[in-house]
């Protein structure tokens, strides 16, 4: 037995094991969802799911307004149940183009039918993930929250056996402190990865087994969102408002969203499409441009904002989603990158691949099998339900990465007309080349003037990351891994002015004078865990792993 970083006994005491049936990386949708069906299908099944937040839902932020397809099938009696969190059904669905002063709603019976809300709900996603690990732990589902799984564990075949999670208590200086805590081995017949957008063990095993082989490139978004008590008079309960436009350029693709949920709060959020070119552009700011937008201020006048996060969004599609099955496991959820892009959805995705994956390792170890690639679940996505989602709208980001916001838009809503009816003129259209080699020199480029924060509407940074309640001890590695730095200054800095420094929506980069000097600084503390660095610097030079278990942020309701 083998992992990603092989410790000698030297170094570091043995690890204690566990064996279970199936071993589920991250309590997401998809990850419960897996362990919900596993038990549904077979009770005596033994399932562990780890989640490196601190509890179930602290490292959820979604929109979210969540089609409920992937539930009605996981819990066919859901809506008669007291207490479940699908409180707000949608009740209006608007479309916004934004222009610098003014905004023109789009007519609904324009736009393609797929893209029509009613029916789905307005919910925190977080709160959804609590309620589903309730319903797993009552099976009998075991979930270790503020566990990180940061090491994968193989056979002499080279298989996956199962994951070690990150040992505790490491100084900075990499060094077992008073406080030191050995990982955990968890060993499975099967293991499944949910981790989210960019995870670590996901990026290891797509390239260790070649999962991306004959796939475009991932493309991803980074979604900011803020969470709102309005006044009762400027609540709508159940409007779900999307727009596009300003304040983005016609070439630089994104979006928002302004969802009415119940007690008078409103979530809002921005999409920036990480494939921008510009390295002076700042998402975070662009976010906060966003709300002083006639249009929108409104909305907020006299409201307190509660809540702060930001995330990575997976935006490549039917294109880009790797093979989901290798030999010991498979990928589930945004692990596989199954949001699709203009319904700014995942989740009912992300339910139905945990459910499929479920189906399909109960049936392998119902036959004898153990550690060998399930197959069947890669063969069977793309007929089922997940596959004809994202066929539907597999060119509306290639078109608008190719022909900007207004024509882009236009030919992409075409795309879904006719691809209603099982055609496109398009075919399917390539991404091309990744989110980091979208990025050009700063020579290209003019600086973007940002106006300063007024602190009621509209804030920094710091202030934000503050509400996120995101916590890390200092006196631990630093989780962002920069590979060469010798390449920070003469690339990342002078070539590129420095893009870390914008990107990033927790101010976790700068660069400071140090003795005549540019440094590189990195303030890993405020790290929220979007992944952004991971997907956008121009060298692919940051790589994202977790921190000790449960840091990170603890969203409440996000």
């Amino acid at each position: 037995m083998s992992g990603e970083h092989d410790l000698t006994e030297r170094e570091s005491p043995e690890r204690e094991s566990m064996e279970f049936d199936v071993v589920i990386v991250g309590a997401g949708p998809a990850g419960l969802a897996a362990a919900i069906r596993l038990k549904q299908l077979n009770e005596d099944l033994s399932i562990v799911v780890l989640e490196k937040g601190a509890e179930v839902g602290a490292h959820i932020l979604s929109g979210a307004v969540v089609d409920p397809i992937g539930i009605d099938r996981l819990l066919p009696g859901w809506r008669a149940e007291e207490g479940h969190p699908f409180k707000q059904e949608v009740t209006d669905d608007q479309f916004l183009f934004l222009g610098p002063a003014g905004s023109v709603r789009l007519p609904n019976f324009a736009m393609p039918p797929l893209m029509n809300n009613h029916g789905n709900y307005i919910v925190s996603l977080g709160l959804v993930c609590r309620w589903l690990a309730e319903k797993a732990e009552a099976l009998g589902v075991e979930i270790y929250p503020g566990f990180a799984a940061t090491e994968l564990l193989y056979n002499e075949d080279g298989a996956v056996i199962g994951v070690a999670t990150g040992d505790m208590g490491i100084g900075r200086d990499g060094e077992p402190g008073p406080a030191y805590t050995r990982g955990m081995e968890l060993l499975g017949k099967y293991t499944l990865i949910g981790e989210g957008v960019r995870g670590s063990l996901a990026k290891q095993l797509i390239n260790r087994f070649k999962l991306d082989e004959g796939r475009e490139p991932p493309k991803f978004g980074i979604g900011i969102k803020e969470l709102w008590q309005v006044k009762p008079e400027n609540h709508k309960p159940g409007l779900v408002q999307h727009s596009f436009g300003w304040p983005l350029d016609f070439s630089t693709g994104g979006g928002s969203f302004l969802y009415h949920l119940e007690d008078n709060t409103v979530a809002v959020g921005f999409v920036v499409h990480l494939n921008y070119k510009n390295p002076y552009l700042y998402p975070f700011e662009e976010f906060q441009r966003f709300k002083t937008h006639p249009a929108i201020r409104d909305t907020f006048e006299g409201g307190k904002r509660l809540s702060y996060g930001a995330r990575a969004i997976t935006e490549g599609g039917y294109q880009s989603v790797p093979k989901l099955s290798f030999p010991g496991g498979a990928l589930i959820g945004c692990s596989a990158g199954l949001v699709n892009v203009p319904r700014i959805k995942g989740s009912h995705n992300a339910v139905l691949s945990g459910m499929l994956a479920a189906d399909k390792i109960n049936e392998a170890i119902a036959a004898g099998r153990a550690n060998d690639d399930p197959v069947a679940i890669e063969n069977e996505w793309r007929a089922g339900d997940i596959g004809a989602d994202l066929r539907r709208v597999r060119n509306v980001k290639p078109l608008w990465s190719r022909f900007g916001t207004v024509l882009g838009i236009t030919l992409g809503a075409l795309d879904m007309w006719t691809n209603t009816f099982g055609f496109s003129f398009f075919g399917t259209l390539k991404h091309g080349k990744s989110d980091a080699a979208s990025l050009e020199p700063a020579a290209k480029h003019k600086k973007i003037a940002y106006p300063k924060p007024d602190n009621v509407l509209t804030f920094d940074r710091l202030s934000s990351v503050f509400l996120s309640n995101t916590n890390h001890e200092e006196d631990q590695p630093i989780h962002l891994h920069v590979k060469h730095p010798a390449l920070q200054k003469p690339s990342e800095l002078d070539v590129y002015a420095g893009p870390s420094t914008r990107y990033c929506p927790a101010g976790v980069y700068e660069w400071v004078e140090k003795d005549g000097n540019d440094v590189f600084v990195i303030n890993a503390q405020n790290c929220v865990h979007c992944k952004t660095c991971d997907i956008k610097d121009p060298n692919d030079n940051i790589t994202w792993v977790p921190p000790q278990g449960g840091e990170g942020p603890v969203y409440p309701n996000m």
